[in-house]
């Protein structure tokens, strides 16, 4: 009995797979040529066992053409020399130029890339298999390619499988089977042979389908990948009109398993730190960047100017990025810097070590070229003056020009109550006078000083905000005299008043959010499209969201592990995945004045149905296709009304 049973499976195993791997798959087409091309035959055959030539040619029923093979056609084991894909008329001629392996079966994946030569309809799901040896592998995994950071569907992402489960063969050899995912993420590969394998996505730089680049996008799983199959009986309906049943028979159809892989893939963080490149935008600043951060800002050495106390330094937190505000006028009036840069820079052994490089900063513009530029232009007026005097013109004269320092003030007539009034400038602000700086709030008809806190922003050289005791449906104004703030090369504002009014409570609606059996990390963020607005951290399974604007948001998880706030990749060294993030899958229309409440369990649903299809960027080739049928029918008929 139990042989019986296996010669079924076998039987109807091999019939699943000529249906699956050389058949016209499923009709994607539209109103117009729906049908896609129909394959006839090959040499050779399908499933043909003990092939030695390395040339493949298949027929089909009509003109047909490869659409991208180079990013969709896979030849599984992978080929280091890509084969040479032809077309010829209604023929495919494949050509492998890789030595073929002995007992191994072969599988072109075609995926959709084959279309007629009309309207373009694809032969979806098209793989052709054929082995060297004296029998054919016919077992099948499939799954989803997501990216970590926020579950968008990969494209064109390598999938591989090793049949060498050491942690090292990702980095040290290609693959066995591979496939690449479509449109939605989803891949299939074909042609394996019974047994156990770690399974990895690549988006393989240098196509030798080993993980060796830093810059390569990759994803594993932590569990082996054992591929079977399993009988499923299915209901199949005979019409015998589009309306009238004909007989409803229960037939055996094959399952290849597992069909609902995972793999959710990112970018490890760089980890060589080197000098990426230095500018001279302007006379007075330079500006220096590197690859990674450090802990501390490198030691700069002027060779040809002063070194005490020459400039204000502007950086990024972690200093991959600073810039150098120079104060003496002599010393950026050079038209060359020079000085000694010491950094910690990774060798080639992976390790930080001190270098110690001597830079040359030339400016964009010279001295002497700004001086050339400023005398043409006051050239260039005395004519023009001398011009209108001839033609007996009233000339007035020429006042003279204040050069006021840059300010930016943030404030409208809408302002958010969760907001503040920022301020930036164009360059760094050497002095602040408090007693210069004036709020006052609109009480009836009077304005009334209003206390505040007027500070530096975090982070930020040149940017500031102003703090106070905002009431909503409230109008304030700010006023700035102009000794207000002094600027690093001696220049004040002009003297500033900004009114500004918060928004009125009924303007607002709350979202109040209930994750049961949250993690410890787990952080909300409200998006709008795939844009953080705002962000919470859950407390109690609770998080809870005050003074949100009326519109539509979309909700994200994220499980902050080592609670920074931000999003962290993975390190495949480590066996460490990415943090994990969870949509959704939906979205919640905020109207005004309205209290939400909503319950949501992130981990209810799959990953790969989580995220919402209107806010995806990767669009299902499917769903295209349907669009463009759409807009040809429209066509269609608009020129059969004419």
């Amino acid at each position: 009995m139990q042989a019986k049973i296996k010669h079924l499976v076998t039987l109807v195993s091999i019939v699943s797979m000529i249906v699956a791997c050389a058949s016209i798959g499923s009709p994607d087409g539209g109103p117009f040529d729906e049908t896609p091309p129909v394959f006839l035959g090959s040499t050779p055959d399908p499933f043909a066992l003990g092939v030695k030539d390395k040339r493949v040619t298949l027929k089909f029923d009509e003109f047909i053409k490869i659409e991208k093979a180079a990013e969709k056609v896979v030849v599984s084991p992978p080929q280091i020399t890509p084969p040479v894909i032809k077309t010829s008329g209604k023929s495919i001629v494949v050509e492998l130029d890789d030595s073929l392996k002995s007992n191994t079966t072969y599988c072109i994946d075609f995926s959709d890339a084959i279309v007629d030569n009309n309207e373009g309809n694809p032969l979806g799901n098209f793989a052709f298999l054929f082995s060297t040896g004296d029998r054919i592998d016919t077992l099948a995994v499939s799954g989803t390619v997501l990216n970590a950071s926020n579950l968008e569907p990969i494209k064109g992402i390598l999938v591989g499988l090793h049949s060498d489960l050491a942690d090292s063969a990702f980095t040290k050899k290609p693959f066995d089977r591979v496939s690449r995912t479509d449109a939605d993420g989803r891949f299939t590969i074909r042609g394996i042979a019974p047994g156990s394998y770690r399974a990895y996505a690549l988006q393989d730089a240098n196509q030798n389908f080993i993980f060796d680049q830093k810059n390569e996008m990759i994803a594993f799983l932590d569990s082996l990948v054992t591929p079977y199959t399993e009988v499923r009986m299915h209901q199949d309906t005979t019409w015998i009109d589009s309306l009238t049943i004909d007989t409803i028979r229960s037939v055996p159809r094959v399952h290849y398993l597992p069909e609902d892989l995972v793999l959710l893939a990112f970018m490890e963080a760089p980890v060589q730190r080197y000098l990426i490149k230095t500018e001279r935008p302007d006379l007075n600043r330079f500006s220096i960047y590197f690859s990674l951060g450090a802990d501390s800002l490198p030691l700069l050495t002027p060779l040809n100017f002063e070194a005490e106390d020459a400039y204000i330094v502007q950086s990024s937190t972690d200093y991959d990025s600073i810039t150098y505000w120079m104060k003496d006028t002599l010393a950026y009036y050079k038209d060359t810097l020079s000085f000694a840069l010491t950094y910690e820079y990774t060798d080639t052994l992976g390790q930080l070590v001190p270098r110690t490089d001597t830079l040359n900063l030339v400016p964009k513009k010279t001295r002497a070229k700004i001086l050339q530029e400023e005398e043409k232009k006051r050239k260039e007026a005395e004519k023009e003056r001398e011009k209108r005097m001839k033609r007996g013109d009233t000339i007035p004269e020429p006042k003279a020009q204040t050069k006021f320092l840059s300010i930016k003030i943030n404030s409208s007539t809408s302002m958010d109550l969760t907001a503040n009034v920022l301020i930036d400038f164009a360059e760094p602000i050497v002095q602040v006078n408090d007693t210069a700086i004036h709020l006052y709030k609109k009480v009836d008809t009077l304005w009334v000083s209003e206390p505040h806190l007027f500070r530096q922003r975090k982070h930020e050289l040149m940017g500031y905000e102003l703090l106070g005791e905002w009431k909503p449906d409230t109008e304030y104004k700010l006023v700035l005299d102009s000794v207000a703030f002094s600027g690093l090369y001696g220049l004040h504002i002009k003297r500033q008043e900004n009114t500004f009014k918060f928004k009125r409570l009924d303007q607002y609606s709350t979202l109040f959010l209930t994750i049961p059996n949250a993690e410890p990390n787990y952080v909300v963020q409200l998006l709008d499209e795939d844009k953080v607005v705002r962000h919470k951290r859950v407390v109690k399974n609770q998080a809870d969201f005050y003074f949100l604007k009326p519109g539509t948001y979309h909700i994200r998880v994220l499980n902050d592990r080592n609670g920074n706030g931000e999003w962290d990749t993975g390190l495949y060294e480590d066996k460490a995945h990415a943090e994990e993030i969870y949509y959704f899958p939906g979205s919640i229309k905020m109207r005004e004045n309205w209290d939400y409440t909503q319950e949501w369990d992130p981990k209810k649903l799959p990953v790969e149905r989580q995220k919402p299809d209107d806010i995806k960027k990767q669009k299902s080739d499917t769903k295209e296709r349907k669009s463009k049928n759409a807009e040809r029918e429209a066509k269609k008929n608009k020129q059969n009304k004419k």
